[in-house]
């Protein structure tokens, strides 16, 4: 009997983390480093704490962290080498 043959089916596409993932990510935890120390400075009334710090924290957390899981190269086409 031949043994039967299994297929690689993945669910989910294999995340691909080089060099400018690291970078992304790097980045993302240094945007978040800051933005909890803005929001530790000072009275709790400061215009840092209160306005400047959320923001830094957004960016961090819904901008740059997202860019370093799914930011992928493009492959080239047929298209493009045309």
């Amino acid at each position: 009997m031949k043994a039967k043959q299994k297929q690689n089916k993945q669910l989910l596409p294999a995340f691909d983390f080089n060099k400018i993932n690291f970078a992304y990510f790097i980045l993302g935890a240094t945007i978040l480093v800051i933005g909890y120390f803005l929001s530790s400075i000072g009275p709790w009334d400061n215009p840092l704490s209160r306005s400047v710090a959320p923001v830094v924290l957004l960016i961090g957390y819904l901008v740059v962290f997202p860019m370093a899981i799914f930011y992928r190269k493009k492959e080239p086409t047929d298209k493009d080498i045309n």
